[in-house]
């Protein structure tokens, strides 16, 4: 089982970054996945969270309205496309898949393995 994350960056405020994840080594379309992140010193806390099919979709408050979570079953892939980025949306990002293929929305880094290994997103004049 792996995920790779890709896409990641400098970019300046106000502009935008498309982060995609690769899937491989278990059946994709069966798990819900999720986006997360880590700021230096500071917990990985949820970003975003799309069911299996892609018609349920979750964000954090701080990224509602800004960032949009998708996926291509076919591709084994998920993105998170990031608008109106803001210095305080650096961090390292990473996707992870829902452990629990029947369990309900997770929200929780406890609710989701395995993870990618991140990339880095840094928001920068």
């Amino acid at each position: 089982v792996q995920l790779v994350e890709s896409g990641g960056g400098l970019v300046q405020p106000g502009g935008s970054l498309r982060l995609s994840c690769a899937a491989s080594g278990f059946t994709f379309s069966d798990y819900a996945m999720g986006w997360f992140r880590q700021a230096p010193g500071k917990e990985r806390v949820f970003v975003a969270y799309i069911s299996r099919s892609g018609g349920i979709l979750y964000y954090a408050d701080s990224v509602k309205g800004r960032f949009t979570v998708s996926r291509d079953n076919a591709e084994n892939a998920v993105s998170l496309q990031m608008n109106s980025l803001k210095p305080e949306d650096t961090a390292v990002y990473y996707c992870a898949t829902r452990s629990d293929p029947n369990g309900s929305v997770g929200f929780r880094v406890s609710d989701y393995n395995p993870w990618g290994q991140g990339t880095q997103v840094t928001v920068s004049s």
